[in-house]
């Protein structure tokens, strides 16, 4: 893991792997839950943790250089949310519809036929790695990395809100009506993000997640 320094009050941490990111920001989070470090904001990437908000960053980079994470905390009753001291939250369960146009696709990409690709789905246990793209989307990892597959080469104008679908090695469900290029597997009732809600994304960094199947 890398440190580097980004404006005047903000660090970027470069990390090798994903769960490298959850491990730190997970660590990252406890630390600022017990008061060893002050940052408004912990947000992990694909490859990074950003901490903003940091009023000496120079203290705070020597501080983190000397901790090691450790493997996050058993799940908290909450559902849908980090909680504050990094534990990890209550698995989501996401109900799935699995119906997507590009079932047969991503079928062909695996060498599989479409049932087997929702075992495969329904199988795995996902995380939220991050979030980006729109709010309330959630990055999913999870899928072993020979199942990545390649987006649309040319995106729809519009995919559904609570579209379930694939691109890369992540999967990801659509909060609200998009342009997206990734391919439709299945969809879900499950609302993901409102604006009324405390919190207002369903999925945070860090949540467990199923994408388990509707009878």
């Amino acid at each position: 893991m890398r440190i580097r320094p980004v404006g005047a009050h903000a660090l970027l941490l470069d990390c090798d792997d994903p769960d490298q990111v959850e491990a730190w920001r997970a660590e990252l989070t406890r630390r600022r839950a017990s008061g060893e470090l002050t940052a408004v904001e912990i947000v992990p990437a694909a490859r990074t943790v950003l901490l903003d908000g940091v009023p000496d960053p120079d203290r705070a980079a020597a501080l983190v250089a000397h901790w090691t994470p450790r493997p996050a905390g058993p799940a908290t009753p909450a559902t849908g949310t980090s909680p504050a001291d990094g534990t990890t939250p209550a698995e989501v369960q996401v109900p799935v519809t699995y119906d997507g146009v590009d079932l047969p696709v991503v079928a062909g990409h695996w060498g599989v036929d479409v049932p087997e690709v929702v075992a495969r789905l329904t199988g795995t246990p996902f995380r939220v790695a991050f979030c980006g793209f729109a709010p309330g989307f959630a990055y999913l990892t999870g899928l072993p990395p020979q199942w990545a597959v390649p987006r649309l080469a040319t995106p729809r104008p519009r995919v559904p809100a609570g579209s379930v679908a694939l691109a890369g090695p992540y999967a990801g469900i659509y909060p609200g009506a998009s342009p997206g290029g990734w391919l439709l597997v299945g969809r879900t009732a499950l609302t993901l993000f409102d604006v009324t809600a405390d919190p207002p994304a369903r999925l945070a960094p860090g949540t467990p997640v199923r994408l388990a199947a509707t009878a």
